[in-house]
């Protein structure tokens, strides 16, 4: 019975002694096998198969994964691809803008500033003014086609109509009366 309790205790030790040494054998791969941090350079944040990287001088984003040993490779990075885009549009707008002013009777931009009521009143009233000055009254007389000559006449007639038709109805409700 003695030599049952001792070998059972004598495994028990040895089970423990086994344990420790495995999970400080673990630890000690883990921390020397992992991206090197730089002397704080690097900031790390635990993904599901590996590391991301935030170099803190660059701030490039690196993914690290441990196949086969670590490698990290750069996430691409989505400002870069708007500053170009960016870039692409002002060039677009520039030669478009190029193009509009090249064209004749062009209306210059958009005022920065709105005008103040008064302002604007002012403004309109030398416009109508500028432009009663340089039109002269004139009539335009438009040439129109037989059809729309035909149904103009006929409008006429019909107005004629009506409105002898409202003279005859005034007069017998002023008889009336």
């Amino acid at each position: 019975m003695l030599e049952t309790i001792s070998i059972s205790a004598m495994s028990m030790r040895w089970t423990v002694l086994l344990a420790s040494l495995a999970l400080i054998d673990s630890s000690m791969a883990f921390a020397q096998s992992a991206p090197d941090t730089e002397n704080g350079r690097y900031s790390m944040s635990q993904v599901g198969d590996g590391f991301l990287r935030l170099d803190t001088r660059t701030g490039a984003v690196s993914n690290c994964t441990s196949k086969g040993g670590w490698t990290c490779r750069i996430v691409p990075d989505e400002r870069a691809a708007l500053d170009t885009e960016i870039g692409r549009l002002q060039g677009e707008n520039k030669k478009l803008k190029d193009q509009l002013a090249q064209r004749e009777g062009t209306v210059s931009g958009k005022t920065d500033a709105p005008l103040a009521k008064d302002d604007s009143q002012k403004k309109g009233d030398s416009q109508k003014k500028a432009a009663e000055g340089s039109m002269p009254d004139k009539t335009i007389e438009l040439q129109l086609p037989p059809e729309h000559a035909k149904i103009m006449a006929m409008f006429d007639r019909m107005w004629q109509r009506l409105v002898e038709m409202a003279t005859r109805v005034q007069k017998k409700l002023s008889e009336k009366i």
